[in-house]
């Protein structure tokens, strides 16, 4: 059985495990990534693209600054359709920000390159990955590669492997407290080599459902419509995508919306969740492993984003100075940002999307809210300043 040694095993090759173990060994801080699934899954999945003003500045912390300010899309502003109108949310006057458009795939990518140049130890195809001990002065993980046995020894685990990996779970029923909330619908996802319909992203309100108008580049475009749960992939031939995404927009959008053949599609399940605490002995929790959002707001890579600040600072003050202070709130820390964050995704959730179990006097709300909204200045500087990103 091969046996090693790190201060920090980093469980999961996502952008959050990828992001911490650049911030830490650029301030020399040893670590070493296990991923169970190759590094071409990972690099393959298509998700979120809009990155708050902390994910930026913390992209050019880690050193992976240069493909992204070449090539993001800086937005300062984004709109929301509905009753036939478009209306525009300033965030640059509104709140003094903007986001980026920069997909998800590609801060993956930029990631594993900046750790392969710095000599970062990332173990792809690491089988049965499992905290086998758990203790007050450290953690021993097991996995297995290439039919080999692997034992490594850390000082601390970051639990960086999403909802489904083994980091949670290895927190005791006794402690662990979960709130959760699943909708009742899904996202219909279509990527496509076209241009997009709008400059910026639109989010659009409809009796038929919920449609989003977004964008990886200037000629390649991401649009979802909501969908039943039930539904599956081959319910949505590209032709009915594109009708219903026309249906569902305003005249002046669909009437110039560019539609070809899509190169991925996809179905994504909506939900909010939260476990608590964050933090048990010496494993942390980050990113999906720790809190999940549904993706109107655009939070969920931003908040994981969010926890890896917090844990690189918390594990640089411990190993640069002793100091235990960070380590200790790391989880009071985090867990008000997400509660905050999971707030805003489900106010917009629930704003935007037609519920099936909702009565007209629902639908008269969700008009009245929408409506309150673009004839106040206070109403649309508290949306601006969520979306471009509640401060550290």
């Amino acid at each position: 059985m091969a046996s090693e040694r790190t201060q920090v095993g980093i469980i999961g090759s996502g952008p959050s495990g990828l992001l911490l173990s650049q911030l830490l060994d650029r301030n020399g801080i040893d670590n070493v990534v296990l991923e169970r699934r190759s590094r071409q899954y990972v690099l393959g999945r298509i998700r979120a693209g809009v990155l708050e003003r902390g994910m930026v500045e913390l992209m050019r912390q880690a050193g992976v600054r240069e493909r992204m300010d070449r090539e993001g899309m800086v937005h300062h502003g984004f709109s929301i359709a509905f009753n036939n109108g478009i209306h525009r949310v300033d965030l640059r006057e509104l709140a003094g920000g903007s986001v980026m458009i920069y997909g998800q795939t590609e801060v993956t990518r930029d990631l594993m390159d900046a750790r392969d140049a710095g000599g970062g130890r990332l173990v792809y195809e690491a089988e049965e990955v499992r905290i086998d001990s758990l203790e007050e002065d450290g953690a021993l993980l097991r996995y297995r590669t290439s039919g080999e046995d692997h034992t490594l020894e850390c000082e601390f685990v970051a639990g960086c492997d999403g909802y489904y990996g083994p980091s949670r779970r290895a927190i005791p029923d006794t402690v662990l407290r979960v709130y959760e909330r699943v909708y009742p619908f899904g996202w219909m996802g279509l990527l496509s080599q076209t241009p997009p319909v709008h400059d910026e992203i639109v989010y659009a309100r409809h009796p038929r459902g919920f449609a989003l108008c977004s964008m990886r580049s200037a000629s390649l475009s991401r649009y979802y419509v909501q969908c039943s749960l039930d539904d599956q992939v081959a319910d949505w031939p590209d032709e009915r995508f594109w009708e219903e995404l026309r249906r569902r927009l305003p005249d002046t959008l669909s009437d110039i919306l560019v539609t070809g053949p899509s190169i991925e599609k996809s179905i994504a399940p909506l939900r909010s969740f939260v476990a608590e605490p964050m933090r048990y002995k010496r494993l942390f929790l980050a990113g999906d492993a720790g809190h999940i959002v549904p993706p109107t707001g655009a939070k969920g890579l931003n908040l994981a984003a969010s926890d890896i600040h917090y844990l690189s600072r918390a594990f640089i003050a411990w190993y640069h100075d002793s100091n235990a202070a960070l380590l200790d709130d790391y989880s009071e820390q985090c867990l008000r940002r997400v509660w905050k964050a999971e707030r805003f995704s489900w106010w917009m959730t629930n704003l935007l999307h037609t519920l099936p179990e909702n009565e007209p006097f629902e639908h008269r709300m969700q008009d009245a809210e929408l409506d309150y909204v673009f004839s106040s200045q206070a109403m649309m500087t508290a949306v601006a300043e969520n979306y471009v990103g509640l401060p550290y």
